[in-house]
């Protein structure tokens, strides 16, 4: 499973069990190693933290620390090559979840619950939700031969290669990607053109396989964006509180998508869950909040993390009367009433920058498609972190001496 181990580290099956709770049930390849503590992570959060009788599929990834910091020589390569807004971390593993829940009388509980899981160190959001999402539906409907007949597939994959056009067979479809590269220009259209080479019925074309739908994500909350990139860029502490894993999951990786081109260094987790390994760690009140942005939906977070500096409390979505959904408002002065049931921003943080409503008119009052109200967001922000990032080249270009002046064979 050489190549495989190029893309994925395992698939895993999550059950709930009445005495033991979460469960792994299985995990693919049978040889796959994840410690004791990665194994009790995946297991929680694979499923969701605040559980609802009325949620059957669900969608959604998570973030932990690995134990291991060893990689293939084929993701070497690659980490050598990537562009740095979609580097990865060989200290962090990603799984992508397919969460199922039915009513069914026959289990004590009333309900059936199973998670399938997909492991891997590559932050490919776009790609590997896809991947999961088509084993699922295998899965569900015929059982662990489709797991392994997926893995069977992707050990047939080529490897992971960037700037280059790659074909990807699985369970009767191919996917058509590429992976980009540190020459890449940002939101260049030219380079997916490449892709189209080859068209099918049963070829889907990924013209990203990182970028998320950052307007969908963020669209309700899109008034004081620019306060939480300024919150992302300086690497505050965060904590992000939803009403279910896939919203918080898919705002936590909206905000980091904010600073690209800039890699996001610090640690985050778009689902974090009471029992993951860390949590005491984050909660401590004996020592400031760790630099990280978290992802929740268990309300215990608001009493336990109410010492966090800047807390986003996103609620249900509510269309305006003008059609539009509502927008959150900022509450700068908060306790842990309040928090309890009201959404909003809640900080004390005052911007360096003034406030620009001109972006947030703009995609409110416009009846476009989502698409271009991404791709407009997408824009705003990529000229906007460039700004920041300008004047510390030049300042970093004035501290290097002329090219005339260097020569490799000048020694001082």
């Amino acid at each position: 499973m050489e190549r495989f181990n190029e893309w994925v580290h395992s698939i895993c099956v999550v059950t709930f069990d009445l005495e033991l709770g979460q469960a792994l049930e299985v995990i693919y390849p049978g040889d796959a190693v994840l410690s004791t503590q990665e194994k009790t992570n995946i297991c929680y959060l694979a499923f969701p933290d605040s559980n609802s009788g009325t949620m059957k599929d669900a969608d959604f990834h998570f973030r932990i620390r690995r134990g291991t910091t060893e990689i293939t020589s084929a993701q070497a390569t690659l980490l050598e090559r990537l562009s740095p807004s979609v580097s990865f971390d060989p200290r962090y593993l990603y799984g992508f979840v397919h969460f199922r829940q039915q009513k069914d009388s026959s289990v004590r509980r009333g309900y059936y619950q199973k998670s399938l899981v997909l492991i891997t160190i590559l932050p490919f959001f776009n790609l590997f939700s896809l991947v999961i999402e088509r084993i699922a539906l295998q899965f569900f409907e015929n059982g662990e031969p489709a797991i392994e007949a997926a893995c069977h597939d992707i050990d047939q994959w080529p490897s992971p290669t960037a700037g280059e056009p790659l074909s990807l067979p699985l369970l009767g479809f191919l996917l058509r990607i590429r992976i980009p590269c540190q020459s890449d220009l940002p939101m260049d259209c030219r380079l997916v053109q490449g892709l189209k080479d080859i068209s099918t019925a049963n070829t889907v074309l990924l013209t990203s396989v990182h970028e998320i739908d950052i307007y969908n994500a963020l669209h309700t909350v899109v008034n004081h964006l620019q306060l939480l990139w300024e919150l992302v860029l300086i690497g505050e502490p965060l904590l992000v509180m939803a009403n279910t894993p896939q919203r918080c999951s898919s705002i936590v990786q909206a905000l980091v998508c904010l600073i690209s081109p800039l890699k996001y260094y610090n640690d985050y987790r778009p689902f974090f869950s009471i029992h993951d390994s860390e949590f005491k760690e984050y909660s401590t009140k004996s020592r400031a909040p760790p630099r990280v942005i978290l992802g929740v939906t268990n309300p215990f977070f608001v009493k336990a993390l109410d010492h966090w500096p800047h807390i986003l409390k996103v609620g249900d979505t509510v269309e305006g009367t003008d059609g539009h959904e509502r927008q959150e408002k900022t509450r700068r002065h908060w306790d842990g009433r309040t928090l309890d049931t009201k959404a909003g921003l809640y900080t004390q943080y005052k911007t360096f920058l003034n406030k620009d409503k001109s972006v947030a008119k703009k995609l409110l009052k416009g009846a476009r498609p989502l698409q271009v109200q991404c791709n407009i967001l997408r824009r705003h922000f990529l000229e906007l972190t460039q700004s920041f990032m300008i004047p510390l080249e030049r300042y970093l270009s004035s501290l290097m001496p002329l090219r005339k002046e260097m020569s490799p064979f000048k020694v001082r």
